[in-house]
């Protein structure tokens, strides 16, 4: 802003200039317009040959005064006027100094009579007068375009002017918005320092960050060398594990063996009101051992009464108090074999009305889940443990009824008119039945709600002894099939849970009809499995099979490369000791059998 004035005095000083100098001559024009008139009163003086002398000169300062204001000051117009001086000097006073002034050349005045002279004298000064004519033309033609510069100058100077003018105008207007950039420029500049602050002191921090990430780097190389030497000492201990494991399994299975490869255990009912009957007693020592006791009157009535005691031992005897909990801690170990590649039978057999049922299948408490739910559930929960250590598992569900040695699915969803026919058949030691429904599970939920669905669908009808008795021998079977891969190791084996439909006496049951020929099929395949149990205990060459599609179907977990569990079930109720007695002899027959020793199943 400071240079605003400077520019505005240099424009007016300069038009002053050009103005003065363009103006000034104008006085000596008027004045060189005025001294033409002394040159004819000079002319007359001289005589005839003036006139002429009068017309050229008129000429010369025709041109003169066309010469432009510039050539005024020129010396020239003086001598002009000096010129009639030296032609009136005769008629005046004698003044021989003027004379020589007006001829210039200092020469001595001529005569009167010498005519001929004075006009050479003049015709000299003419030509003198024209010579500084044209040099003053030329001046003038010099100063026309000295004024032509000057005036393109001006006009220059003009819009130069109003440039500046419009530009001062525009820099007002950035002076107005400056004023608010300065306020902004104090902010940002207060911000600026605030950010310096700021970055001061992440600077600082970064120093310190940088100090920790050195350590840390360090303490990361060092904990990089204790996982590798962890890693190393994960393998060794995977392969200790590993071994641990199978050591585990033999010696596991060494116990199952050492308790037999077929067990029998005992279960007592409880009484509708509580309790136990008289005539089942059991020693709160011994947890392996029953006794039935009866009193028989005598026929000819000479004798007093006989007691009769029939004393039986079991692998495991439970009294009425006995929680399901408590029933299962005993077959857990029998069921964790199943996972180690070996085919596992689990039956509950007895008469109708002794629980069976509620063993192998429970109720939907908790507490009071049977021996299938929680055989699954540890199942799945050990085959989650064991996928730490490499072990991959597929589980195959089916869900089977025998109804009059006729086979049903239980986890048929279709329409009943449309049921497909079933047949066992054998082959490669594997036996399957067609038609039947195998799920592929994956959680302890899927083979539940099989459960619940095989449940809806069993063959019950009601009878003497039973409001609601199972009409039917119903199979659940699990197939078990493990992989480690990186131990090259497979294992394949089966999980078969049975509850056997009730045994009972014609006379007991009071069976007529449909309910007459379930009976019949009932205990003929009932026999059958005892005949096929002993076929196995005295290691004949043929085992019988066949007889009976029980048999047929469970040859696989009844045969020497097995592990089988009895539950065997009885009633307390005094009017069912008949029907407790044949159960308990023929779960003792089945105690007594010895089979071959069980075989895993690996590859």
């Amino acid at each position: 802003m400071s240079r605003l004035p400077v520019i505005t005095k240099r424009v007016l000083t300069s038009s002053n200039s050009e103005n003065s100098h363009h103006l000034a001559p104008a006085p000596k024009k008027v004045r060189r317009e005025q001294e033409p008139q002394r040159c004819p009163t000079a002319v007359t003086v001289i005589g005839d040959k003036r006139p002429p002398v009068a017309s050229g000169r008129a000429s010369l300062y025709k041109s003169v005064r066309g010469a432009g204001a510039a050539t005024v000051a020129a010396g020239p117009s003086r001598a002009v006027q000096k010129v009639p001086t030296a032609s009136t000097a005769p008629k005046g006073a004698a003044k021989p100094p003027a004379a020589t002034k007006a001829g210039g050349t200092g020469a001595p005045r001529r005569q009167a009579w010498d005519l001929k002279g004075k006009v050479s004298d003049m015709e000299g000064k003419i030509r003198n007068y024209q010579t500084k004519v044209r040099s003053v033309n030329e001046e003038n033609e010099l100063l026309k375009g000295s004024v032509a510069q000057s005036r393109n100058r001006l006009s220059d100077l003009e819009r130069e002017v109003e440039s500046q003018k419009s530009k001062i105008c525009g820099y007002e207007v950035e002076l107005q918005a400056l004023c608010g950039v300065r306020e902004d420029l104090k902010h940002m500049t207060s911000e600026k320092n605030c950010l310096q602050r700021e970055l001061s002191d992440l600077e600082a921090k970064y120093k310190v960050m940088e100090t920790l990430r050195d350590s840390q780097e360090a303490e990361l190389q060092t904990l990089k060398e204790e996982v590798r030497t962890l890693k190393e000492t994960v393998v060794e201990q995977k392969d200790e594990l590993h071994a641990g494991e199978m050591e585990r399994r033999r010696l596991h299975n060494m116990i199952q063996e050492l308790k037999g490869n077929i067990r029998v255990f005992c279960r007592v009912r409880p009484l509708v009101d509580g309790g136990l009957s008289s005539h089942i007693q059991l020693a709160p020592s011994d947890n392996k051992s029953i006794t039935l006791a009866k009193t028989e009157e005598s026929h000819t009535g000479k004798s007093a009464d006989t007691h009769k005691n029939y004393h039986f031992s079991f692998d495991q005897v439970f009294g009425p108090h006995a929680s399901q909990q408590q029933i299962f801690e005993e077959i857990s170990l029998l069921v964790q074999s199943a996972l180690d590649g070996y085919n596992v039978c689990c039956f509950a057999y007895g008469q109708t009305g002794s629980g069976k049922t509620y063993t192998m299948e429970g109720e939907e408490f908790d507490d009071s889940r049977g021996v299938i739910p929680r055989a699954v559930q540890q199942i799945f929960r050990a085959g989650e443990k064991l996928e730490s250590q490499g072990w991959e598992f597929n589980f195959t569900a089916s869900f089977v009824e025998i109804y009059n040695e006729t086979l049903r699915d239980l986890l048929y969803t279709g329409k009943p008119s449309k049921r497909p026919e079933h047949e066992i058949r054998k082959s490669n030691n594997e036996v399957t039945v067609t038609n039947l429904t195998y799920k592929q599970v994956c959680s302890e939920g899927q083979v539940l709600d099989l459960i619940a669905l095989a449940k809806q669908n069993r063959s019950t009808a009601q009878t003497a002894q039973n409001d609601r008795s199972s009409r039917s021998h119903s199979v659940f079977q699990l197939q078990i099939e493990g992989a480690n891969a990186g131990r090259d190791v497979r294992c394949k084996s089966t999980l078969c849970l049975v509850d056997l439909a009730g045994s009972e006496r014609m006379v007991k049951s009071q069976s007529q009809g449909e309910r007459f020929k379930e009976m019949t099929s009932i205990n003929s395949s009932l026999s059958n499995l005892g005949i096929v149990i002993t076929s196995l205990a005295n290691k004949e060459s043929h085992v019988p099979y066949r007889n009976s599609k029980l048999t047929y179907l469970l040859q696989g977990c009844l045969g020497g490369n097995s592990k089988t569990l009895m539950f065997v079930n009885i009633s307390p109720e005094p009017d069912s000791f008949g029907e407790t007695l044949n159960s308990l002899r023929f779960a003792s027959k089945v105690n007594d059998c010895v089979i071959g020793t069980a075989s895993s199943n690996k590859k």
